[in-house]
């Protein structure tokens, strides 16, 4: 049976979920719109709570009136398939981890989280003031990496802790790289903050010409660097 009604429960779900935090977090659910979403969480072994698709669309899940869809997608040119999950979080665990404290740009979350899997990364570890990575930017960011890196919300940073902060500590390829690595990322702006960068074991940068990178391109560049020299011990 195709849903035609705008008042429909699940539809008001969904822009809930999509629109409010505090939605989210009381529900433990959040939204993934697209077919490569649905098809990475598939992949990755996340079973949907509910998988809506566009009537005629010839994909699998409960269809919806396309312009009903649409209106509930946060996708500007709308959406044939989304679909609501069950959010996971995960204990910390090595041998690589990344720890963000302040990056509360969704765009830079997600990004960071399609990095951590590129390079194998154990855990991703949300601290303060860093952006929900079960929000809508970051999911589709992540081009569905947030379904193949466990995220952690709080507990012990693994082995050796390195904070990356532009233009103090030792340049970042002269850290002898432990069996155990925490990569600590903060803001494009404000770095992390003191008391962050107290708990680290080694202050790194990366050398630029110019003052600061964007938080999920140096993390991209220092996971790339970190990865391969875990992976080689």
């Amino acid at each position: 049976m195709t849903i035609t009604s705008p008042h429909n429960q699940k539809l008001k779900e969904i822009r809930k979920l999509r629109m409010r935090k505090r939605w989210r977090e009381r529900s433990g659910r959040f939204v993934a719109e697209g077919e490569d979403l649905l098809a990475a969480a598939d992949a990755a072994g996340w079973v949907a709570v509910d998988r809506f698709v566009a009537a005629g669309s010839g994909l699998a899940g409960v269809e919806v009136d396309p312009k009903l869809l649409e209106s509930a997608s946060g996708i500007a040119s709308g959406t044939r398939a989304l679909a609501v999950y069950e959010e996971r979080w995960a204990q910390p665990k090595g041998p690589l981890c990344v720890y963000l404290h302040g990056v509360h740009d969704p765009g830079n979350v997600g990004t960071i989280l399609r990095s951590a899997e590129a390079f194998g990364v154990a855990c991703v570890m949300i601290g303060p003031g860093s952006a929900d990575p079960f929000g809508p930017k970051a999911v589709r960011a992540s081009m569905g990496s947030v379904f193949g890196v466990p995220v952690v919300r709080e507990g012990e940073l693994p082995g050796l802790k390195i904070a990356l902060v532009p233009d103090q500590g030792v340049p970042l390829r002269a850290v002898d790289a432990a069996d155990e690595v925490t990569l600590m990322i903060g803001a494009e702006r404000d770095g992390l903050p003191e008391n962050a960068v107290r708990e680290a074991d080694v202050v790194a940068h990366i050398p630029i010409a110019t003052h600061s990178l964007n938080a999920a391109m140096a993390a991209t560049i220092a996971l790339y660097e970190l990865a391969h020299r875990i992976s080689d011990r």
